[in-house]
């Protein structure tokens, strides 16, 4: 099983070096990989600090082990911290966070490549978040004796891991040290496969979500015009061209009496032309709206990137993309802001939006149809509007805490 799945990688590798020409994200892949070790050399080689490092697979991974980096960076002023990204979807966007000292991309999985970056990182302790479980880079540490865990992992019975035929994922999973999972379903699903080095601590986002809506309000003035009116506001949060024709219909039929904010997951000018189509002549983009303009327009068009957080700040109701796609984006952080949320029918493998359904702070849509009638019992009664808000913020509050419980077992593992 090692050679094949070495020979899998190996394959994955060549197939992006031959598409990179024609894709722009596996070109960002294959050009962020190149020369690594040279790259590394020059940074770590005369850099005698204690290091940490953490390995997030993109950005939403990198948004949970952001708390338990800025967490160590307290309690270990002294130590370095190495942040590595597997997909260009995290690096491209956090090369330049400065709550890191070095920001790689993580080599192919060969081992020859896991020999030669753990030791160049040297790590006193390495964190993968959630999942990402590297058979050569685990395996490494684990040569070398460096503690892994995994932190805000969850786990589902259809996994490979608790199949009859996977034994050797099983193994890779016994290569770590310990594993804090975010619910005690997935850490009884781990002891049934005989893990024992495991505990429950819940999910990072919760302390970074809880500390965003606690922080001052950053100041956007066109965001500000924007809603002056007291008008309700739907915040449409990393959509889709999927989620964009599902809210076409509500677009249309709450125009005079709505403001909606969008911002596309990816953009794109076909994705932003898409959102103008809904609506012509009352879209106008972020980068183009000035403080008088705006206040004409009803829906403002996020046409950059790291506003989406803030944008919950002023919203009444928030929609949630991808799930009518691969997946459900981030509902942690318009439910930390007390927005009920609505989002597409594909939310199942997300623990945190199926705890908002179940508490009615959060509603599931197949289509434009339903989708205009939920808003529509939302804008209709703000009390019910605010009652369900006020549902979504207490379970994020009363779900924050993970990264103090896995700072507690870490020392163990830390020294300076």
């Amino acid at each position: 099983m090692v050679f094949l799945y070495s020979l899998a990688i190996r394959l994955y590798g060549l197939l992006l070096l031959a598409v990179a020409p024609f894709i722009p994200k596996a070109r960002q892949w294959v050009a962020g990989r190149r020369n690594w070790q040279a790259r590394m050399a020059a940074d770590l080689g005369t850099d005698t600090a204690p290091r940490l490092w953490v390995h997030c697979a993109s950005l939403g991974e990198f948004e949970q082990g952001r708390p338990l980096m800025e967490a160590m960076r307290r309690q270990h002023p002294h130590h370095k911290i190495v942040l590595t990204f597997f997909s260009p979807s995290g690096y491209e966007v956090r090369r330049q966070w400065p709550g890191a000292d070095y920001i790689y991309y993580l080599p192919l999985d060969t081992a020859a490549n896991a020999r030669a970056f753990v030791a160049a990182v040297r790590p006193q302790l390495a964190v993968f978040v959630k999942y990402e479980f590297w058979y050569h880079h685990l395996a490494e540490l684990k040569r070398q004796g460096v503690p892994t865990v995994c932190v805000s992992a969850i786990f589902r019975p259809d996994q490979v891991f608790f199949k009859p035929w996977g034994g050797f994922f099983r193994k890779v999973l016994h290569q770590l040290t310990h594993l804090f999972t975010q619910d005690e379903a997935s850490a009884e699903l781990l002891r049934g496969i005989g893990l024992t080095q495991v505990s429950v601590a819940g999910d990072t986002r919760f302390d970074t979500v809880v500390d965003t809506a606690a922080a001052p309000a950053r100041e956007l003035p066109l965001v500000a015009a924007f809603v002056a009116d007291g008008a309700p506001v739907l915040v449409a949060g990393s959509v889709w061209p999927p989620d964009v024709e599902v809210l076409a219909l509500a677009l249309r039929h709450w125009q005079g009496s709505l403001r909606t904010i969008v911002a596309p997951h990816e953009i794109t000018e076909a994705h932003l032309q898409q959102v103008e189509a809904v609506l012509p002549g009352q879209v106008v983009r972020y980068s183009q709206a000035t403080t008088a303009s705006v206040g004409q327009a009803r829906v403002l068009l996020i046409d950059n990137i790291g506003l989406l957080r803030e944008l919950y700040r002023a919203g009444s109701v928030a929609y949630i993309g991808g799930a009518f796609g691969k997946g459900l984006h981030n509902t942690l952080e318009a439910a930390a802001f007390g927005l009920p949320l609505l989002f597409g029918p594909r939310y199942q493998k997300f623990k945190e939006a199926r705890d908002l359904v179940a508490l009615g702070a959060a509603a599931a849509v197949t289509t434009a149809e339903e989708n205009e009638q939920q808003l529509a019992l939302l804008l209709n009664n703000a009390a019910y509007r605010t009652e369900l808000g006020q549902r979504a913020r207490a379970y994020v509050q009363e779900s924050a805490g993970a990264t103090g419980r896995i700072m507690q077992a870490a020392g163990q593992w830390m020294s300076e």
